[in-house]
């Protein structure tokens, strides 16, 4: 029998909300206090350096910045510079990776497969580079991924967080990822899923059509508990 998930959508969550939001929910989760969780929500527009910091790739100044008002954070996960704002639908999967089921290289190739899954229902080949994380089309970037690893204070293991960002609006590429260098990467683009089919797509729709190919991916029941029924 699957394990329960509960799922929660946010239209729109600021990013200092959702962060705190994660690290309670690690805790409630290590502590048997509720389910694992899914997030997906798009953020208000910001920039988030992971754990390489490599401050040259943020490319604004400060007054850039907040011409443009866009927030910055240092955060705990792992990897360089990234961009959030409207029109990307970002996931933060909360999972229990216990003792026998710890392969962290697997829970990335993991995300990577359920934005591979959703894209071939278009048939959009997205794919992978092996010297970086995220998901690919050709040589342009349409989902980003960085994680957390935390250590279980109760038992052996650890619990996720921070997760993907999956690029939906058309020109999301000429907004914030302009003043960055993105996860330092710079001989490749960025592109999102308007661009590559030519369509129209609202995010919560996506978040919705999306859920499915998560939780097949990594075997879960969802229980929606609010934003997407």
């Amino acid at each position: 029998m699957s394990k329960q998930l509960d799922v929660r959508y946010f239209p729109l969550l600021d990013y200092a909300e959702a962060w705190e939001m994660q690290k309670s929910l690690v805790k409630e989760i290590d502590g048997a206090k509720r389910n694992e969780t899914l997030l997906l929500l798009q953020h208000p527009a910001t920039f988030t350096i992971g754990s390489q910091k490599h401050p040259e790739h943020l490319l604004w100044n400060e007054q850039q910045l907040r011409d443009k008002g866009i927030a910055v954070f240092e955060i705990d996960r792992g990897g360089d510079i990234t961009y959030h704002g409207p029109g990307q639908l970002v996931g933060y999967p909360l999972l229990a990776l216990d003792a026998e089921n710890m392969d962290l290289h697997g829970y990335l190739r993991n995300l990577e497969q359920v934005i591979i899954n959703y894209l071939a229902k278009f048939g959009i080949t997205g794919g992978r580079k092996p010297e970086y994380t995220g998901v690919w089309v050709g040589n342009e970037k349409i989902a980003a991924i960085g994680v957390k690893f935390n250590k279980r204070r109760q038992r052996r293991g650890f619990i996720t967080s921070h997760g993907f960002a999956f690029n939906v609006a058309s020109g999301i590429q000429h907004e914030g990822f302009t003043g960055i260098i993105p996860c330092g990467i710079e001989e490749y683009g960025v592109t999102s899923l308007e661009d590559c089919t030519g369509q129209r797509f609202a995010v919560q729709d996506v978040a919705r059509e999306l859920l499915p190919c998560f939780v097949e991916v990594f075997g879960y029941e969802p229980v929606i508990e609010g934003g997407l029924v």
